[in-house]
């Protein structure tokens, strides 16, 4: 009775293509240096050791949050995946020294938008890596994870994940 007065809800695709959000190589989440990445302490994932600067999203969906370093964003899918992109290891310690925000909490992104611009060189100097984790935080609401047999990927084209939810 009530589906007919409010209408139908719209059905949302339960699979999602995660594609590299930076130029560079595939890292596998285990082989990235830090525990807390490589544990799966935060969800499933993966690195890319990036040959550049820009970062773009590897979604499409709602900016959840940028935090003010510029060094993390997370992107919350129409499907309701979080998708956290980490710009190297321990950089947050740059207190935001040599990275360059292009988008805020609440806007609407797309595949391949441009999210942030960092200084790869700063990064080798002051952090303890460049690699850069690509996180699932809510990885418990997959129902699969499979990553795709990628070595170098091309930011907003090269699909590395695919996922579909519970």
């Amino acid at each position: 009775m009530f589906k007919n007065l409010f209408g139908k809800k719209e059905e949302v695709d339960k699979t999602l293509e995660i594609k590299s959000p930076m130029n560079g190589s595939y890292v596998p989440l285990e082989e990235i240096p830090d525990p807390v990445f490589a544990e799966k302490m935060m969800g499933e994932g993966f690195g890319i050791e990036p040959t550049d600067g820009e970062v773009a999203a590897p979604v499409a969906g709602v900016i959840m949050q940028v935090f003010p370093t510029n060094h993390a964003v997370g992107i919350k899918t129409d499907n309701g995946v979080e998708v956290l992109i980490h710009i190297g290891l321990e950089t947050v310690a740059m207190e935001g020294r040599g990275f360059e925000g292009f988008v805020s909490e609440g806007d609407r992104v797309e595949v391949g938008d441009k999210l942030v611009v960092f200084d790869v060189d700063l990064v080798k100097e002051e952090a303890n890596s460049t690699i850069s984790p690509v996180i699932i935080t809510n990885s418990d609401e997959m129902a699969s994870f499979n990553i795709e047999p990628v070595t170098e990927a091309v930011k907003g084209e090269t699909v590395v994940v695919n996922v579909t939810v519970k």
